[in-house]
């Protein structure tokens, strides 16, 4: 199943070009422990051994480093089986005071010298990561210390003179600047929201207001993200503290809510929240002020390190798998005049970045927090978390209808296709942000089939509360397409008077968008502002990286997959065929075999054969004859028609008979169900938010001139590009998209394809040359932040 030769350039680099013989790699993980930590180590290890280098686990981080010995451990392809999906780090954490002293630190070169490694990679936040830095900059003088007082030779210095650093960062705060998502941040969210979800029953039970505390002793990420996510009535972060007075706008804000009927209210706290005299504001506090003031039936919860613990969401390991390639990739190409880097995440772009300029901008958060320089701090943190706060004040605290200028515009809001978590999320945030810009907001049920029958409804501020959580979709969807109906949907635009149309759906939403804008010409009705948010679990809508609904059913796939990683543990020698959807389109099949360290997964993207299939099934023979004595394989619904997964299974069945057994597992619409992830929540608010943006834009453009929308750019699809939100014109995508298949022509994520090849063992052309060029913190591009 190797990818098909590409031809060579002189442009194009190439993994087969980089090699690791000679080299020894030493991998620690230090500070506080993080979901996905053990990801990034499985990573590091396979794909060092993959390039002919000998790989080092140190125990206990730098401790392990200090001490030496059975600290410092050869890894093996083995040695890093079945982790993928287990929390915490299984290579130990500790913080170390003997490696700030220069006594430890020589300590620590001896030990590296004494097994020849003079390569790196260091998981942690950003002391662990200053701490390499420092380490690197002694190293020659450390060298010659240890060679005056004749621990080693002057060949010994000669042949490790310089020590090569690269960083990945694992912290559950996301509080390293530089980087959208740190290693671990989405688990925690995981945690966070899981709690919020069944605290909302018991509070809407009894009238409740519950106030919770997240983790962010510096940084208010977790508790703004899943503010943001759950809808919360308040918020309190570090970088952000509220203006003076503000115990009593709280108080007004929650009877206000209370008032409006809401039964319950939820206020999120970061531990380190501090108000504009920098005191610190404690969950406690906030109580006895609810109770007091207001008299609420008032509980307090702190969720403390659950934050940390259980298993890591398929997005951080992912995320970990690719950093930990790359920091190899980085490791390889190192050289004495490249500063240190740290491998990390831009928008869905893997960078390289001096690892010092985003260690100092992190102190510079700090600084600003101490100096009361809050909106520095803000813009400091970077342009997504910035945009998460001003979206967030925006959806939760709504403005008297008196001081909201009214536009006299009607905003349409339809679901098409299937359902995918995360829709409600997205109606939630347009209808919220259309009210805050004066438009009156028209929601449309059941599609388009309910848009021709004219099932119209105004909706308002409170008839979307609580719904970010739930999955499905509550305005109903289907996947009717508009095209027979032109004549009655004009009909019921022009009795309805709607002067802009947002549509939340998949493929189909993408041909219902296609046909009315075609139908402009026919139809004056349609001249008018037109934008289409991708909401599928399949992830196939042209002009978007990533769809809302996506990641949610990779979390459900990633989940199954290891459930059934456990059962085959149990038994032995079994291979499970695991069969999910996504229609013409690999992403589900592909990503979720990269997130539960799958042996293969078929997609019809790569077309394969019987020799494939005869390949794998002599993998997974060889396989039977380690320790690892189970299989994975996934397959994408259409992958192939002759080769369905029935046949695949009778297939290696047959051809692994006496050596295992195998089983089939069809996921179906599971992947459609479920609550949203905060993935999913926080993409779909974001997203959607942005939408009505652009179509109050559109409209001001033409107030009072009586223009009509006529331009290919009044009809776009807004979605995530590399690292930027990007609106596109739908008539411009027509190109890139294959219309029998339902697919985009070029996808993204088929460039992992070899990822998960290499980290299952086989050989895989792998395509290198986005990797390389290091950037800098400060000189990355303004547009349009794809951070979540």
């Amino acid at each position: 199943m190797d990818p098909p030769s590409t031809p060579r350039s002189s442009f194009r680099r190439y993994l087969e070009h980089l090699s690791g013989a000679g080299k020894a790699i030493g991998v620690l993980t230090s500070g506080g422990d993080a979901q996905g930590m053990n990801a990034a180590v499985r990573a590091v290890v396979r794909m060092g051994i993959y390039v002919g280098a000998k790989v080092y686990f140190i125990y206990e981080g730098y401790q392990g480093m200090v001490d030496g010995g059975p600290n410092i451990v050869e890894a093996s392809w083995e040695s890093v089986s079945s982790i993928l999906q287990v929390g915490g780090t299984i290579i130990g954490s500790a913080r170390c005071q003997a490696f700030r002293t220069r006594e430890g630190r020589l300590k620590a070169a001896y030990n590296l010298i004494q097994l020849g490694i003079t390569n790196l990679c260091v998981i942690g936040g950003d002391g662990s990561l200053t701490g390499a830095n420092i380490f690197r900059k002694e190293w020659s003088g450390l060298l010659e210390e240890l060679a005056q007082s004749g621990k080693i030779d002057s060949d010994a210095m000669k042949k490790h003179a310089y020590l090569n650093i690269v960083g990945m960062v694992g912290s559950i705060d996301n509080d390293f600047c530089g980087t959208d998502m740190t290693i671990g941040t989405d688990s925690a969210l995981h945690r966070i929201i899981e709690v919020v979800d069944a605290i909302m029953t018991t509070a809407q039970s009894h009238q409740r207001t519950f106030v919770l505390e997240v983790m962010g002793r510096h940084c208010g990420y977790l508790a703004l993200v899943s503010a943001l996510a759950c809808g919360a009535d308040w918020v309190f972060i570090p970088e952000s503290p509220p203006e003076e007075g503000w115990e009593e706008n709280m108080c007004v804000k929650l009877s206000e809510n209370r008032a409006r009927k809401k039964r319950l209210n939820i206020i999120i706290v970061a531990e380190g929240a501090i108000d504009s005299q920098n005191k610190p504001i404690t969950s406690e506090k906030i109580k006895d002020l609810v109770v007091k003031q207001l008299g609420y039936d008032t509980r307090v919860t702190i969720l403390g390190h659950v934050q940390r613990g259980g298993t890591p969401s398929a997005f951080d390991r992912i995320l970990a798998s690719r950093m930990g390639v790359e920091a190899v990739i980085a490791l390889l190409e190192a050289t004495p005049e490249i500063p240190a880097c740290v491998v990390s995440l831009s928008g869905n772009h893997a960078v390289r970045l001096p690892l010092m300029e985003c260690v100092q901008m992190t102190q510079d958060v700090q600084k600003a927090m101490d100096e009361r320089r809050f909106k520095d701090a803000v813009q400091l943190r970077g342009m997504s978390f910035e945009s998460n706060l001003n979206t967030y004040k925006r959806l939760c605290i709504k403005r008297p209808d008196s001081h909201i200028v009214k536009s006299n515009y009607n905003v349409g809001i339809i679901n098409v296709g299937a359902p995918a978590a995360g829709m409600n999320a997205a109606v939630r945030a347009a209808v919220r942000v259309g009210i805050s810009d004066g438009h009156r907001m028209l929601a449309i049920y059941d599609g388009f089939d309910g848009f021709f029958k004219g099932q119209i409804k105004e909706i308002g501020w409170t008839d979307v509360g609580g719904w970010t959580g739930q999955g499905g979709s509550i305005l109903g969807t289907k996947r009717t397409l508009p095209g027979k109906y032109l004549e009655e949907i004009a009909e019921q635009m022009r009795a309805h008077n709607i002067n802009a149309l947002l549509i939340i759906g998949g493929f189909e939403a993408y041909l219902g968008l296609l046909e009315l804008s075609a139908a402009r010409e026919t139809h004056e009705e349609f001249r008018v502002p037109m934008i289409m948010v991708p909401a599928t679990v399949s992830n196939n809508v042209p002009g978007s990286d990533f769809s809302i609904g996506a990641d949610t059913a990779l979390n459900t796939i990633t989940d199954t997959c290891d459930r059934l990683k456990q059962s085959a543990s149990g038994t032995k020698r079994r291979v499970f065929i695991i069969e999910t959807m996504g229609g013409y389109c690999g992403y589900l099949a592909n990503m979720g075999g990269l997130a539960a360290g799958a042996d293969a997964a078929y997609i019809f993207e790569e077309p394969f054969d019987i020799r494939d299939l005869q390949s794998n099934v002599e993998h997974l023979t060889e396989k039977m004859k380690t320790t690892i004595q189970r299989g994975l394989v996934l397959r994408n619904e259409n992958c192939n028609e002759n080769y369905t997964t029935d046949f695949i299974c009778q297939l290696y069945s047959e051809e692994g008979k006496g050596v295992f057994d195998c089983r089939k597992n069809v996921l179906g619409h599971m992947q459609q169900g479920g609550a949203p992830s905060p993935f999913d929540r926080n993409f779909g608010t974001k997203l959607s938010s942005r939408a009505v943006q652009w179509i109050t834009t559109k409209l001001k453009e033409s107030q009072g001139t009586g223009k009509k929308f006529v331009t290919d750019d009044s009809v776009c699809v807004l979605g995530i590009s590399k690292r930027n939100l990007v609106f596109q014109p739908v008539a411009d995508l027509r190109k890139d998209t294959d219309f029998e298949h339902r697919i985009p022509k070029e996808q993204w994520w088929l460039k992992l394809r070899p990822v998960m090849k290499i980290l299952a063992k086989y050989k895989a052309s792998y395509d290198v040359s986005d990797s390389g060029q290091l950037e800098h913190v400060h000189l990355r591009p303004h547009e349009e932040s794809a951070g979540i």
